[in-house]
């Protein structure tokens, strides 16, 4: 019985990956153009720091050649069920997933925004761009994870709210039968993506100074005027403050990226809520 239940826990988790590494797989993809242009911004590229963002775009862009109507009534012990994990619980379990996710792969995350931000061709490749070693590669992780705690938590938070909230109260408009998700439906896609854009926006709003900081801090050796922003979390915070203070500076970028981060969370959560609908992980693993 205990080698049975061990094989099903892995079975859980390895699923769990799966889900996630392809929600994640599709949000980076549907956001890249976008991405791109949010680095430059933020990083305050010599060649786009006095434009805008329908500028950015137009020059960064040439550069880069039915269902059923019936629905299931649900009981009050069901919705306890649905809502048992307390708010502190749904904000740790997305901070401890975020936190864990980025301390993985930022040295990913470096080398992706080095070879963003540049213009004419500083760097030829991944290995050529994995320049200053660990050290190098692992500079502003400490803004990062400050960023990603707060912002995986609430926008996890957010996301399972905005799901029960929708299930419970308008589950006509945005709910579909499902005999296998919890409470017997499931959100319907355009739900799902609505939800997933508000919980975005609401947790980019949160944590994104701290994102300027480690983007600032990633591509602090890519010019020698930036060499001032290698130098720590707060020297950077209060760096940027001092020079472009907060709309423009711990801000900066901010517009693109709600128009980023809305479509990017949406897609992320919709797909991993297909991934578990299809892989039956609505059971929730067993201790």
């Amino acid at each position: 019985m205990a080698g049975q239940e061990q094989n099903k826990n892995m079975d859980f988790i390895l699923k769990s990956l799966l889900a996630g590494g392809v929600a994640g797989m599709c949000s980076k993809t549907a956001v890249a153009p976008l991405d791109r242009i949010k680095i430059l911004l933020q990083a305050h590229n010599n060649h786009y720091k006095h434009l805008g963002l329908v500028r950015i775009y137009s020059a960064v862009v040439p550069i880069n050649k039915s269902h059923s109507k019936k629905r299931q009534s649900i009981n009050s012990s069901k919705w306890n069920s649905l809502g048992s994990q307390s708010h502190i619980g749904k904000l740790l379990s997305g901070a401890c997933a975020g936190g864990t996710a980025v301390a993985l792969t930022y040295p990913l995350d470096t080398i992706r925004a080095r070879l963003a931000f540049q213009v004419t061709e500083t760097y030829t490749g991944i290995v050529h761009t994995a320049e200053g070693g660990l050290r190098g590669l692992y500079r502003g992780f400490v803004p990062t994870l400050c960023g990603m705690i707060p912002y995986a938590g609430f926008s996890f938070y957010c996301f399972e709210m905005l799901k029960l909230l929708s299930m419970k109260y308008i589950p006509q408009f945005t709910c579909t039968p499902s005999s296998r998700n919890t409470g017997g439906l499931a959100l319907t896609i355009p739900s799902k993506l609505l939800c997933g854009g508000f919980a975005g926006a609401i947790a980019q709003s949160i944590a994104y100074p701290m994102d300027v900081t480690r983007r600032r801090m990633q591509l602090a050796m890519m010019m020698p005027e930036t060499h001032k922003f290698g130098f720590g979390m707060i020297q950077t915070l209060v760096t940027i403050y001092k020079e472009n203070g907060i709309f423009h500076g711990l801000y900066r970028g901010m517009s693109i990226n709600y128009l980023r981060a809305m479509p990017m969370v949406a897609v992320s959560f919709s797909v991993y809520e297909l991934m578990k609908q299809t892989l039956d992980l609505d059971t929730g693993l067993k201790l």
